[in-house]
């Protein structure tokens, strides 16, 4: 919430622009999350969505709903182009900030699929106006027309944007249905690994061609390439978790509407492992360290659509 909005609420003057904007606000929260793929960037638009929307002659809007998304997609998609910028110089592989999500979207699987690592991974690979024109349509399920208004396009060129978009995530994205409780198992056998350091039975569960991600921003120790092959992944987990020792706690959480692990040393969070899964095999394995990304994880972040 701004702090526009928090003073509204704190002081029991809720106004129809705010209560419109604390009614929609998890939804705008995940839009400008899903086109950024940091909930620190997310936020920043929201503040800018709200000084926009608090100008504005609510008699003169006939949707509020797609207005403030309109205002909120805008703002994303110029901060999508400077974040882009600020990647280029990224040290290492980028990966998404991590979200602690609430049980709920686990249940709405296409929402847990359109915010998960694997697919934000994905959506990394389109360009602004390409993300922006998916994610409205494909997860929110805007017309075109609201989409043409939000990104400045007229409807026949979204469709065609929409159509482009639609083709590249398909050929990139997991390729198969799963299913929660194949990822949990996956999740035990990994966690086993690390708690035991045995990795018998997790050899079992690599994918051939899994790689290996490591996000430390520079900051902390990470793999600075992605590592591909389930025999060099499996190489790197044995030089490192024996190091992690009695140190280490390793416990399931739900993260970006998937189960993850969290590993803690010394009772601090050092990193968040989340799981791409294919055919029952794990294909992808993406591990944030980066401290910066990782504060949010001490509270549930709400998302919806």
């Amino acid at each position: 919430m701004s702090e526009g909005t928090e003073a509204s609420v704190e002081d029991g003057r809720m106004d129809a622009a705010t209560e419109a904007f604390v009614a929609h606000r998890n939804l705008l929260f995940t839009v400008a999350y899903e086109m950024l793929g940091s909930a620190a960037d997310a936020e920043d638009v929201l503040q800018e969505t709200w000084l926009r929307w608090a100008g504005v002659d609510l008699a003169t809007v006939r949707d509020q709903r797609a207005y403030l998304v309109r205002i909120t997609t805008r703002q994303a998609l110029s901060r999508l182009r400077t974040v882009g910028r600020r990647k280029e110089s990224y040290v290492g592989p980028w990966l998404p900030e991590p979200l602690l999500t609430t049980p709920d979207v686990a249940e709405d699987v296409e929402l847990a699929d359109s915010v998960s690592m694997a697919m934000l991974l994905v959506l990394e690979t389109l360009k602004p106006t390409e993300r922006a024109v998916f994610v409205l349509r494909e997860v929110f399920d805007l017309g075109y027309d609201e989409i043409a208004e939000a990104v400045g396009k007229n409807a026949a060129a979204v469709r065609q944007i929409a159509h482009r978009a639609r083709a590249h995530v398909a050929e990139r994205r997991p390729r198969g249905d799963v299913s929660a409780a194949e990822t949990r198992g996956a999740l035990a056998a990994f966690q086993a690994a690390i708690e035991t350091g045995d990795l018998r039975g997790l050899l079992d569960v690599l994918a051939p061609d899994v790689v290996l991600l490591g996000d430390g921003g520079g900051v902390v120790q990470a793999v600075p390439q992605p590592v591909v092959g389930a025999a060099k992944v499996a190489r790197l987990l044995s030089v490192g978790l024996p190091k992690l020792g009695e140190l280490a706690t390793v416990e399931v959480a739900q993260v970006n509407g998937w189960p993850a692990l969290i590993v803690r040393i010394g009772g601090e969070i050092d990193d968040v492992v989340a799981v791409r899964i294919d055919d029952g095999l794990v294909t992808g394995l993406y591990i944030v360290r980066n401290p910066e990304k990782l504060e949010r994880l001490g509270r549930e972040t709400p998302v919806s659509r």
